[in-house]
């Protein structure tokens, strides 16, 4: 393996586009430096502290999903504070749109023209985004109703500041916006996904460093808090928890196609037989993305009430229920993400143009006529594989509760052992191996993960 990459390196335009890769990623952690002047910055930590170490404290839940999602760092309040999360917001809406708004679903098929189009509209939605939610964002420390207690400092607390706030917030995520284009363009992997990897992985350190506190403090005695027997059980959980990951992420159902055979003359062409992949996980990381934003407007909503009104038992039940750990809970986080995984595929998956695309070229599915019966077949294909698709989103979701509640680890590292941060940093892993070996391969080296001879 180190041959290969020091072989990596050795390729003049793989090394400078992995190496620019590299400069724009560490720009983007040093903007996590910066924070805004006017925020009380000692208070936040010390509030974020608070609530991190209070898995009841809803101001902590909201600051740890966000910045998983966005590779932000609300919890800061930095020039970055909102992270890449507003652009991908905007791509997700214009992604819906263009399956039930016509005109865009026709702009969507004209090519390269229709997609710069579709890039233009996104980036305008993304500073309208940014103005709203950076603005409620400030407008919430001022008032400290998220927070309970006012984090800007009072001789800047008057709406100038806010304006200011806003604008160098929504400058931020246009400019790691811009950063994840330059990837794309001049670069190496998917620029976008870069960044939030690399916001997932920061956090390893501190996730680290919580699971292992107690291992520093008392030692790793047998039957101790954090002891070998416990260290060496995360261990190998980590280990096939990730080689189950990425096992199920690259797992394809293939369908065999054959090409009708062309006879010209004394010679004839076609007639080979291959094969159409369909993922196992289609849907990718969107359902536990949407189910998990989805869950937590309710437990928030629930535990402000309760505390407005406590002597509504009701309350402080439906609060307990949507805490993030109770049966009920996982019962719904699970409902959601096969809901929203059936929703994705459907959106993203459309077996009549998958079929039309066959017929156009000549090929069908051995025992389907070409057209309605190739659509309906494909279709339920689809919805088979998604059902095990959703099953494996499911389980990894849930693995960080179990094993935050019966293995004592911290909720932070417990994240590392599934859910959206482990999935999004395996396919991106996975997507970035991909594109170095089609370099290695367009120059005839052998790529990353195939055995040397």
């Amino acid at each position: 393996m180190f041959n290969k990459l020091v072989t990596v390196f050795r390729i003049p335009e793989l090394r400078r586009k992995i190496l620019l890769t590299l400069i724009l990623l560490a720009v983007y952690r040093m903007g996590f430096s910066i924070p805004l002047p006017f925020i009380d910055q000692d208070q936040l930590a010390a509030l974020q502290a608070k609530s991190s170490g209070d898995s009841t404290d809803p101001t902590g839940k909201v600051l740890q999903v966000v910045s998983l999602f966005s590779a932000s760092s609300l919890s800061n309040a930095t020039i970055f504070g909102l992270g890449i999360m507003p652009y991908i917001s905007a791509s997700i809406i214009f992604q819906l749109l263009g399956s039930v708004y016509p005109p865009l679903e026709q702009l969507q098929k004209e090519g390269e023209s229709g997609r710069r189009k579709i890039t233009e509209w996104t980036r305008y939605a993304t500073v309208l985004i940014c103005i709203g939610q950076s603005y409620f964002w400030i407008k919430q420390l001022s008032s400290g109703a998220l927070t309970g207690q006012k984090l800007i400092m009072t001789e800047y607390d008057w709406w100038l500041y806010y304006m200011l706030g806003t604008i160098v917030m929504t400058a931020g995520t246009i400019f790691l916006m811009w950063i994840g284009e330059q990837i794309d363009a001049y670069g190496i992997g998917n620029g976008i996904s870069l960044l939030i990897m690399a916001g997932i992985l920061a956090q390893m350190p501190g996730a680290g460093y919580d699971l292992l506190r107690p291992a520093l403090k008392d030692g790793i005695a047998l039957g101790s808090e954090m002891g070998i027997d416990t260290l060496l059980l995360l261990t190998l959980l980590f280990a096939g928890v990730v080689a189950w990951v990425v096992f199920i992420t690259q797992g394809q159902r293939r369908i065999p196609i054959q090409s009708q055979k062309h006879v010209r003359g004394r010679k004839s062409a076609g007639g080979q037989r291959q094969s159409l992949p369909l993922r196992v996980n289609q849907a990718g990381v969107m359902p536990i993305i949407f189910a998990s934003s989805l869950l937590m407007f309710p437990y928030f909503i629930f535990h402000y009430l309760g505390q407005v009104f406590p002597n509504v038992g009701i309350l402080n039940e439906l609060d307990q229920a949507f805490g993030g750990q109770g049966f009920i809970y996982n019962l719904l986080y699970v409902a959601l993400i096969y809901f929203f995984c059936y929703f994705w595929t459907a959106i993203t998956f459309n077996p009549k143009d998958m079929a039309e695309n066959l017929k156009d070229y000549g090929s069908f599915i051995p025992g389907y006529r070409p057209g309605a019966r190739t659509a309906n077949h494909l279709e339920a294909v689809m919805v088979r594989i998604t059902y095990v698709g959703a099953a494996f989103l499911a389980l990894v979701a849930i693995i960080p509760a179990i094993i935050s509640s019966y293995l004592g680890v911290p909720p932070m590292a417990a994240s590392f052992y599934g859910g959206t941060g482990l999935l999004i940093v395996v396919s991106v892993v996975l997507d970035l191996v991909q594109k170095i070996d089609s370099h290695l391969v367009m120059r005839n080296y052998p790529g990353l993960l195939d055995a040397e001879n």
